[in-house]
């Protein structure tokens, strides 16, 4: 048996909303040819894998997959593992995925990720409506077909834009919050936002264009403590 945490990422202000994830702190108890079906089977957009921490180099070596594939990079995942790590005592400040080293920290009750635009490849291609009401009228599509990442100006002034994440292509019907997106379009409009997606979740995205990065942030609440049988 091995323990499960289950968070929600990006919540919202009034703590509606937030992605649920599945981390497992004690990564080496689940074998890596064993972690795809696993994340299959828990359901979550994304399950994260602890595989090492290093308090000396205020390191961690994290794994995430989808129901369908291993994510070289993923926001929530990032955000709600360097929480956690940190509610445990680890004062981590860097998490190091596949696509590379990703700068983390803590701001007040928002934890913060850096990440950039080309490490989402191709699976995000923001898709601009007139309205948010266009936005949420949008229905998801079939697992398997093309995803869709759609979005409009709540206002613009403001920095706020609406958001709505259907990433069918990798096995997921709907995304409640999407911490890649907001890389990417913070990297696209040059600007700070503040992203509402899903039913209620809220990101910040903050471009720094003389690196070509994007800080990341949200609010992460711990759902639950679950056994899991690794065996």
């Amino acid at each position: 048996m091995t323990d499960l945490h289950v968070l929600r990422v990006f919540m919202g202000p009034d703590g509606r909303g937030g992605n649920p994830l599945g981390v497992f702190l004690d990564g080496q108890a689940i074998p890596p040819p064993h972690r795809q079906g696993v994340a299959a089977e828990l359901g979550f957009s994304e399950t994260v894998w602890v595989d090492a921490v290093d308090d000396d180099q205020r390191a961690a070596t994290i794994r995430i997959f989808t129901p369908g594939i291993e994510m070289p990079f993923a926001g929530h995942p990032c955000v709600g593992t360097s929480w956690l790590l940190h509610e445990a005592g680890h004062d981590v400040g860097v998490l190091r995925v596949p696509a590379g080293d990703v700068a983390t920290r803590r701001d007040g009750e928002l934890t913060w990720i850096r990440g950039r635009a080309a490490w989402a490849g191709d699976l995000i291609e923001p898709q601009e409506f007139p309205t948010p009401e266009d936005v949420d009228a949008l229905e998801p599509g079939r697992l398997g077909e093309p995803g869709r990442y759609a979005w409009a100006w709540q206002d613009e002034q403001a920095g706020r834009i609406r958001v709505r994440f259907f990433p069918t292509h990798v096995g997921i019907v709907e995304d409640e919050a999407t911490g890649l997106g907001a890389v990417v379009m913070g990297d696209m409009l040059r600007r700070p936002l503040t992203i509402s997606q899903g039913v209620g979740s809220e990101l910040y995205a903050q471009p720094d264009p003389s690196t070509g990065t994007v800080d990341v942030g949200g609010r992460v609440q711990l759902d639950g403590v679950l056994e899991y049988d690794a065996g």
